[in-house]
């Protein structure tokens, strides 16, 4: 009994240093602090809406506006071909909208102003429609016979690639001939001399394929070499970077391919100031002209004025009974520092660049509700013709398994 007494004395010595450690050991672990609990506590803000597709409308015979302007938020790893390509704009558009932010590394969360208004070309609504200087794509599908003349029309309109400096696309009317699905492309002879400058050496034909800069449909034109197509380099959707062809991205031309018949009307303008009417209000959307657009633009309101002088159509007509309430001024400044984004310019006050972008809706940075496009980069994925050699043999075993 005596041998454990010492024993024993020892359990209220070592409860007591224990006891003891616990005011110490608060001194070195961090408390949180009240603002921490405050913030902690503060539920994370709702996620942004997903935006709706602004690519197919239905417009009335005095509606020339079409869309709306939205911003959404650059994602990390993002650069302006991912969102160019996700929101169904051209790369040329997404840069002239975003002044100062850098399109290769935008930074994630820097706002990014999507220009998902267009103002209509200034043309016969019958066909195809494409605006060289906006670098876009109009159809007007054919109406209903029965259909009344004051009825609304669909538009569907897409983000185009087009001829480069020296190669431009031609202007003007001509139409659909023939289409071809996953079609060789046989390089024109002044194509494989100005690769051949720069040391690049290309085949006689080229098969279908992910090599293919068709890729998988192909509208022939009127005109001789020049066609509407689609790619297997998407991100130049939106610049001038082909030989004259028409360039669409390919979930784009996989639709327009099916909707568009033989014999359609295609017409070809270049128009980098478009004036157009949504409801009792006149918008301008500017673009820069092209550089070997040879036209004088140095007075741009002066112009318009003039054309508004002999008008022709409603679009014309309207502006000539309001031409004392709309601002040239505003549309002389548009001009100026084209953004391609549609702006107010009467009648009445104008509304700023910077207020249009404000009240713009924002939108979550997703692939929009409606798209053509569902993600998947490469436009040849299962399909079995096209699948590579360790996917072909890995699909047989599949299909001759037990």
């Amino acid at each position: 009994m005596n041998r454990l007494a010492p024993r024993l004395l020892l359990v209220p010595a070592v409860l007591t240093a224990v006891a003891a450690c616990t005011p110490f050991e608060s001194l070195w672990r961090k408390q949180p602090r009240q603002e921490d609990k405050a913030e902690a506590a503060e539920p994370a803000p709702p996620p942004l809406p997903l935006a709706e597709a602004k690519h197919r409308f239905m417009v009335g015979p005095d509606q020339d506006v079409v869309g709306g302007l939205q911003v959404t938020f650059a994602r990390h790893e993002d650069t302006f071909a991912d969102i160019a390509r996700r929101f169904n704009v051209g790369y040329a558009e997404l840069v002239r909208a975003n002044p100062g932010v850098d399109p290769w590394i935008p930074g994630k969360g820097t706002q990014i102003v999507l220009p998902t208004e267009f103002i209509l070309p200034d043309a016969p609504r019958e066909g195809l429609v494409l605006n060289l200087a906006a670098m876009r794509l109009f159809y007007y599908p054919k109406r209903a016979k029965d259909a009344p003349k004051d009825a609304p029309q669909e538009v569907v309109t897409h983000p185009i690639g087009i001829g480069k400096v020296g190669w431009a696309t031609p202007e003007g009317t001509t139409k659909i001939m023939s289409h071809v699905k996953d079609p060789v492309w046989t390089p024109p002879v002044s194509v494989r001399q100005d690769h051949a400058k720069d040391g690049d050496i290309l085949p006689d034909k080229v098969p279908p394929g992910p090599d293919n800069p068709l890729g998988r449909h192909m509208m022939r034109l009127g005109w001789p070499s020049y066609l509407i197509h689609g790619t297997n380099k998407p991100p130049a959707v939106g610049m001038r970077a082909s030989a004259g062809c028409i360039r669409l991205y390919p979930e784009d031309i996989a639709r327009i391919y099916d909707l568009v018949p033989d014999g359609t009307k295609v017409t070809v303008v270049n128009q980098p100031v478009l004036l157009g009417w949504r409801g009792e209000t006149l918008y301008v959307q500017a673009y820069e002209p092209l550089v070997d657009d040879k036209r004088d633009w140095s007075d741009v309101p002066k112009s318009l004025r003039q054309k508004a002088a002999k008008p022709k159509g409603t679009l014309w007509k309207k502006v000539a009974e309001h031409r004392d309430a709309i601002d040239w001024e505003a549309i002389r400044a548009a001009a100026a520092k084209p953004s391609g984004i549609a702006l107010v310019a009467g009648p009445g006050a104008p509304m700023p660049l910077e207020a249009a972008i404000a009240q713009a809706p924002r939108v979550r940075n997703a692939i929009p509700a409606g798209s053509n496009w569902h993600g998947v980069e490469d436009q040849y994925a299962g399909d079995p013709q096209f699948a590579k050699p360790a996917e072909a043999a890995a699909g047989e075993r599949a299909s001759t398994a037990p």
